[in-house]
């Protein structure tokens, strides 16, 4: 499984950015040995909140997120067509 971590200026300073991947880096290692699937690929993008958001309800939001990507839960990842509104 490969995975890929992005975070834009809109996330905030060269600082913020590196913190917020590093904590996805660290949440990625807790989270997908144990929950993600065997060759598939990962990008988790920071926001804002995620250099300030508890640790835990980091680790909630990707244990969440992984939930809604699995297959077979009948849930798949609900996407807008961009220019739908």
């Amino acid at each position: 499984m490969r995975v890929g971590f992005t975070a834009s200026r809109k996330v905030g300073n060269a600082v913020t950015r590196n913190r917020a991947k590093r904590r996805l880096r660290a949440a990625a290692a807790i989270m997908l040995p144990e929950r993600g699937r065997p060759g598939t690929d990962y990008v988790l993008i920071a926001r804002p909140e995620t250099a300030k958001r508890p640790f835990t309800a980091l680790l909630d939001d990707l244990a969440a997120a992984l939930r809604r990507v699995e297959p077979g839960t009948g849930r798949q990842p609900q996407r807008e067509a961009k220019g739908s509104r």
